[in-house]
């Protein structure tokens, strides 16, 4: 009789004890880093558990997905989500809208700021420029088919520069010398503020571009309901306060 009651005890102070913390694997696009670690903090903060997250462009996230590397949760715009989903590696339900983030032209800090005002002289700065530096992300792309549709794509052809991500145009840009001009996530822009580069604008409305971002459930997700709780909250108001203090809309 003895053993059953301690058994008994036993059981219901396992029963009573806290859950351990989980720790959630996030893949995430760059572009909404700023108000993601701001989400991520609140969540932390209400639920105990870990959230470690990794930033990368869209197109690297496909080919570490197509790599065989599993998260909990991706963070990434529609269309890579749909892609993804049709591949078998995300959850059909439950996708939560992030918000979306525009583009801007970024300069260094001691230079004078181009005007941008309207898409003509937006247009004239970008010829005027010694140097255009923009990646081949998400943002890029639309930039590419801008620039063809402004008539200016062969003018500024020779004197363009790219990379993979926005962080390298930022320290390209951040290193460069003469009259440059990049472009970028707004977001992403901001971040890189204190280290010697200033936001001129967003691009002119007429002509701008916001790139919506989404968050899906892996389906070989490590820690599936933790994940399902995190995606809950990051479609909460006080997830969505974070991300408009982030700069994602």
């Amino acid at each position: 009789m003895s053993r059953f009651m301690l058994a008994a005890v036993a059981a219901v102070f396992m029963s009573g004890a806290p859950a351990a913390a989980a720790e959630i694997k996030v893949f995430s696009a760059g572009a909404i880093e700023p108000g993601l670690k701001r989400a991520i903090e609140a969540f932390k903060r209400t639920s105990g558990d870990s959230v470690k997250v990794q930033f990368n462009t869209a197109p690297q996230l496909a080919a570490r997905l197509a790599a065989g590397e599993v998260a909990d949760v991706l963070i990434a715009p529609p269309a890579a989500l749909d892609q993804q989903t049709k591949d078998g590696k995300l959850a059909a339900e439950g996708r939560v809208v992030v918000g979306k983030v525009g583009a801007g032209v970024v300069t260094r800090a001691d230079l004078p700021s181009p005007d941008i005002a309207s898409v003509a002289a937006f247009k004239q700065a970008v010829l005027g420029a010694d140097t255009i530096v923009y990646n081949t992300a998400s943002t890029g792309l639309y930039l590419e088919k801008l620039f063809e549709r402004l008539g200016i794509a062969d003018a500024i052809k020779a004197k363009t520069t790219r990379y993979p991500n926005g962080e390298r145009v930022m320290e390209h840009l951040i290193h460069g010398k003469g009259n440059e001009i990049g472009f970028g996530a707004i977001t992403e822009i901001k971040m890189f503020e204190p280290k010697g580069l200033k936001l001129v604008g967003p691009l002119p409305a007429e002509v701008q571009n916001y790139t919506t971002y989404g968050a899906a459930l892996m389906t070989g997700a490590p820690s599936p309901q933790a994940a399902k709780a995190f995606l809950s909250f990051l479609g909460s108001p006080e997830a969505k306060q974070a991300f408009a203090a982030g700069g994602v809309e």
